[in-house]
């Protein structure tokens, strides 16, 4: 894609109705909709040349204790 086309296209994709719920509720949170997330992901992969994030087999495994950490960290306490 160039940098002076300016079209859009519409995409669809098909995704369990609750993963969709629950994104949706973080992202309002964030003030975003799941168009702007999209694009913001379809950009980082742009501009990487990849994901922005790892994709394993082996993903790391965080204790409950360490996830909450996370989660305040990033969205503040619960």
């Amino acid at each position: 894609m160039s940098d002076s086309d300016t079209s859009t296209v519409l995409f669809r994709a098909r995704v369990p109705a609750s993963r969709l719920r629950k994104a949706e509720q973080i992202l309002d949170r964030l003030g975003l909709k799941t168009g702007d997330a999209l694009n913001m992901m379809l950009a980082q992969i742009e501009l990487r040349g990849a994901l922005p994030f790892e994709v394993t087999t082996h993903p790391a495994t965080l204790s409950a204790e360490r996830q909450a950490q996370e989660w305040n960290a990033a969205f503040g306490e619960y």
